[in-house]
């Protein structure tokens, strides 16, 4: 059955049943909705668990889907330990989002912010080794199970499309949501999702919603995702 709307009665439960594709490191369930037929796209959020505003979102626009989307794979939670914990990194204080096994890899710690305005001084691990967690590891399998042709992740809060190749879908993203498109964030992502992406083949687009008040996100970016769900050939 191709997904239609809900009506917003409904919009207080997501309407098929996830399946799991591993655990986080305190054993909670990494869940992925799985589309209709081929999967054609890749949307996840959450992998900074201290970006629940992705989460939130993506959630609110699968919620008003009535069944599986043709082509179209979703994670709600790639950090459900860091988004339970609101921390950006996982159970064991590593930055999921540079632990990937990329070649720019690097065991030196890395930093963030605590704000925009604040210094990039708060220290966190990339991993003992790439792809060193769970659910890196387990993320990783699930690409290359569904082999998606493009993968979407949510960030926030740098109000941007961060897309290196230059996509017809970072563009179609831009354009709807009238944030600049990007080649890239401006500093290095050693091991990020992103680098691990363009080693091998495959398109990423990071959408980073802006710093705003959680119902203008919802209001401006949730119509987004909806139409990127139900249309992911862009």
């Amino acid at each position: 059955m191709t997904a239609k709307l809900r009506a917003r009665a409904d919009w207080g439960t997501i309407s098929w049943t996830p399946s799991t594709y591993g655990r986080s490191i305190f054993g909670l369930p990494l869940e992925v909705w799985r589309p209709e037929g081929e999967c054609r796209l890749l949307v996840f959020a959450g992998i900074h668990g201290e970006e629940p505003e992705t989460t939130y979102a993506l959630s609110r626009a699968l919620r008003q889907l009535t069944a599986p989307p043709k082509g179209c794979a979703v994670v709600l939670a790639a950090n459900p330990d860091g988004l339970v914990r609101g921390t950006r990194a996982n159970a064991r204080g590593v930055d999921l989002n540079r632990n990937f096994p990329a070649k720019n890899w690097t065991p030196a710690p890395v930093t963030c912010r605590s704000t925009l305005e604040d210094p990039s001084d708060i220290v966190l691990s990339p991993g003992t080794h790439p792809a060193s967690e769970p659910e890196v590891e387990a993320l990783l399998a699930l690409i290359d199970e569904l082999r998606p042709r493009a993968v979407v992740a949510l960030h926030a809060p740098l109000a941007c499309i961060d897309d290196p190749g230059d996509t017809a879908l970072g563009r179609w993203l831009a354009q709807r949501t009238g944030m600049p498109l990007v080649r890239d964030v401006g500093y290095p992502t050693p091991g990020s999702f992103g680098s691990w992406g363009k080693e091998h083949g495959v398109p990423i687009v990071t959408y980073e919603f802006p710093l705003a008040a959680t119902e203008v996100l919802m209001r401006d970016h949730v119509p987004v995702l909806v139409e990127l769900l139900l249309q992911p050939d862009r």
